[in-house]
């Protein structure tokens, strides 16, 4: 992959973007929160692959997948007013129904378009293909990572803001009652990502991303969502009971056991992360999309 043809797709991304802008300043709103959370993926992306010292094609090829992992939020948005999976239809799929209908990675290799296609389709999966290289994988997880820290980012400068600027886009129609269900914390507390299906309130839903943390890959993730305390900012957020405590400091501890400088115990089964530059390891925690 050259690099003139991820400045091509950039231009290419811009201009399809600015397609869905409107007169309508809250719609926009919208618009805006997805494109804007596309550029600081692609940001992360490059960082944490800096950090892992791939080469420069591979960078090329992981900016690549980030630019175009939220491409089907745009349709998504317009035609069903929801980024809400469950009310509409999953934006993975959408995305790649985009990229082929607009055939922009034609110039690609037959590889380079077939690894696109995969991270964009398993970002926000569930659970991560059995059947797949290893290599693939690496950009899949690279990708989920990268997405991962800018969608705490997101909703932290939300949670800071709510009261002021309220956005019913992003909560996801749930209610604003200040309890956590038992089943979302018993999930925490097995040190497990939450499902979706649990979700009740608004603060089930802020244990889900605190939950994220045993879904992340790399030991430079992890150092980052430490260095932003983003989790700690969560749970200032969140009901100060003792199930809650709990239930966070799982995470919390999760966290700082894989910020570690690649030691044994971190690539140890029984640490139940997954954290370090090769791409043949293999996480220990159930996932959930992100």
């Amino acid at each position: 992959m050259k690099k003139s043809e991820l400045t091509h797709l950039k231009s290419w991304f811009a201009d399809y973007v600015s397609g869905y802008y409107t007169a309508d300043s809250e719609y926009n709103r919208a618009i805006r929160l997805k494109e804007e959370h596309t550029k600081r993926v692609c940001n992360n992306i490059v960082m944490l692959g800096k950090s892992l010292n791939i080469s420069e094609q591979e960078l090329l090829l992981a900016e690549t997948t980030a630019l175009l992992h939220d491409i089907g939020r745009f349709k998504q948005y317009a035609v069903y007013g929801t980024f809400n999976d469950m009310n509409s239809k999953n934006h993975a799929r959408l995305g790649l129904q985009q990229i082929g209908m607009h055939k922009i990675l034609n110039v690609f290799s037959k590889y380079e378009k077939r690894l696109v296609a995969k991270a964009v389709a398993y970002h926000n999966a569930a659970v991560l293909p059995k059947a797949e290289d290893e290599n693939t994988l690496f950009f899949i997880r690279l990708l989920r990572d990268a997405d991962k820290l800018d969608i705490w980012k997101v909703f932290i400068d939300y949670y800071n803001e709510r009261e002021k600027n309220p956005n019913p886009i992003i909560e996801l129609g749930l209610a604003d009652e200040p309890i956590c269900s038992p089943q979302v914390l018993q999930t925490l507390k097995k040190c497990k990502t939450v499902r979706i299906n649990d979700l009740k309130t608004l603060n089930d839903f802020k244990l889900l991303l605190t939950g994220w943390a045993f879904d992340l890959n790399f030991v430079p993730s992890f150092q980052t969502l430490q260095s932003h305390k983003y989790l700690e900012q969560l749970a200032s957020t969140l009901p100060q009971s003792k199930e809650v405590k709990e239930a966070v400091k799982q995470a919390l501890d999760h966290v700082i056991k894989c910020s570690g400088n690649f030691n044994k115990e971190i690539n140890n089964e029984s640490s139940n992360c997954f954290a370090g530059h090769s791409r043949n390891l293999v996480p220990f925690t159930d996932v959930y999309p992100a």
